[in-house]
């Protein structure tokens, strides 16, 4: 995917939490170009920073939480270094992120890597992206893994709780057990 040159002026932020809420939104813009729907958790104390739903048939949505991370931080063999930890220095939980998308500021590169292949680290990962054995080449600018996999979201009926009947208004809902 072509970029603009100055987008990357990010980079020039002067503080982490600053790179990192304009990581949020550059990934946001990307993912969006690609046709996926995102929304952002409410406030700053979401388990994720992104929400990725992707066009599905049917009425139901695959919705995934995606933890965005970026990096400046060059190693001397012209790899990079990114501490993948989560608030408070603590591992991510299971359950809490599906995937991690990690972008390498001054090349412009995305890496969107699964939960299973790195979210059970406390720990800083290394990418070579000049390398030909690099450990994560795979995910590199993968973001068809957004689109292949997701949560599915689902209601269930349990025959044993009451259904509510709607009642006019300033009136009480009557409760009804079951099928009569």
């Amino acid at each position: 995917m072509w970029r603009k040159k100055d987008r990357m002026a990010g980079g020039r932020l002067p503080g982490c939490k600053e790179r990192g809420e304009w990581a949020e939104l550059y990934f946001m813009m990307q993912a969006a170009g690609l046709g996926m729907k995102v929304s952002r958790p409410f406030g700053s104390v979401g388990r994720y920073d992104v929400g990725v739903e992707n066009p599905t048939e049917g009425n139901q949505a695959r919705v995934l939480r995606v933890q965005v991370k970026s990096t400046i931080y060059t190693r001397r063999n012209g790899g990079y270094s990114l501490n993948a930890m989560g608030p408070q220095r603590k591992k991510y939980l299971p359950g809490t992120v599906d995937f991690f998308a990690i972008l390498l500021i001054p090349i412009d590169c995305w890496y969107i890597i699964p939960f299973e292949v790195l979210g059970r680290k406390n720990c800083s990962i290394h990418f070579t992206p000049k390398s030909v054995r690099q450990k994560y080449g795979a995910y590199r600018e993968a973001w068809h893994l957004l689109r292949e996999t997701g949560l599915t979201i689902q209601a269930c009926v349990d025959e044993d709780w009451p259904e509510v009947e709607a009642g006019t208004a300033g009136s009480s809902p009557s409760l009804r057990w079951g099928s009569e």
